[in-house]
């Protein structure tokens, strides 16, 4: 019997696109407006540098001066600053054995681009949770920041009137919440006090649940303190999260490789990603020691002095709970 090759059904012109765009598709970051996706962002990938610049201009300051028949009002200026995010690569492939069982469909590149597009979409929310660790450890980040694991009587636990004590540290703009990110633990016991709606999504595919009218996305590589339920949530603006797939002529985006001299042949897919994930507002800090010249590792973006808020603290749109369970 034939055996199908991971060369005879990859077409890298094909697979490219289509797993950038399922990948998209899948990403509750997308769905539930956290994360956009624009071809700035896209541009600003593909562009020369490891870094990518965003000017921006200061809101207008100082008080309205009085009217009068004699005088001349003083004129005030506008300042400037600029926000930097930070391009990221990444690359991942696997073996013809591996990916054999996919093989047997009756649309076998779609088969295998979907299940590549999964594994981007699990990996693109460990990279987001890596640098918010990063954005909270930084020095002017701690307002955003609502921590109330020390108090008592109940008072440390999650609740509806803890959380939207959280909320407000949006003010005015607390509407533009339309997500939050907790472990599958807090997700439990949400559901266990009817703190959590279920909702049928994607024509009755896909069940989704909610938490005081915020779409729940549940990862367990959020901090989880099994002995003190002691855990963390992150609340999200809509767009708080820039996301840009970039692109670069000398790099293969997908390769086909053939080992020869393996014994049996064997084919190894291999997909690379060039991207940017970029908190809006909070510039990406260029190190000196040697990083600028490569890609950060998810260590390097966890470091708080790789980050500082440049925008106004409610201009983040991005809030950090910190609460118990039990």
């Amino acid at each position: 019997m034939a055996v199908t090759k991971i060369a005879d059904v990859i077409q890298p012109e094909v697979f490219t696109p289509y797993t950038i765009q399922k990948t998209m598709e899948l990403s509750a970051l997308i769905q539930s407006g956290i994360a956009e996706n624009s071809r700035e962002f896209d541009e600003l990938a593909s562009g020369p540098n490891l870094t990518a610049n965003m000017p921006f201009w200061e809101d207008l300051t100082g008080n309205a001066e009085i009217m009068d028949d004699e005088g001349e009002t003083i004129p005030g200026n506008i300042g400037s600053n600029k926000d930097v995010a930070r391009k990221l690569g990444f690359v991942k492939s696997f073996g013809a054995n591996a990916l054999a069982s996919l093989l047997s469909g009756d649309d076998p590149m779609r088969a295998i681009a979907d299940r590549f597009a999964a594994f981007w979409e699990r990996h693109y929310q460990k990279v987001l949770l890596a640098i918010l660790d990063g954005v909270f450890a930084a020095n002017n980040m701690q307002e955003k920041v609502h921590d109330i694991t020390s108090k008592t009587d109940d008072k440390n636990l999650i609740s509806g009137r803890t959380f939207l004590d959280a909320v407000q540290l949006m003010g005015d703009a607390k509407d533009l919440l339309t997500g939050v990110m907790i472990h599958s633990a807090t997700e439990t016991y949400l559901a266990k006090n009817d703190l959590i709606e279920y909702k049928e999504e994607s024509q009755g595919k896909v069940r989704v649940p909610y938490f005081m009218g915020k779409r729940v996305i549940v990862d367990d590589s959020i901090a989880f303190n099994t002995a003190t339920g002691a855990s963390e949530a992150y609340l999200f603006g809509a767009g708080a999260i820039a996301w840009g797939n970039g692109s670069h002529p000398d790099i293969l985006q997908t390769e086909v490789v053939r080992k020869g001299l393996s014994l049996a042949g064997e084919d190894i897919l291999v997909n690379r990603r060039i991207s940017i994930l970029h908190p809006r507002g909070v510039k990406w800090v260029e190190p000196v020691n040697g990083l600028e010249k490569k890609f950060p590792s998810l260590t390097e973006l966890k470091n708080g002095g790789h980050w500082n808020r440049v925008y106004k603290p409610k201009a983040v749109r991005i809030v950090k709970f910190k609460f118990k369970t039990a």
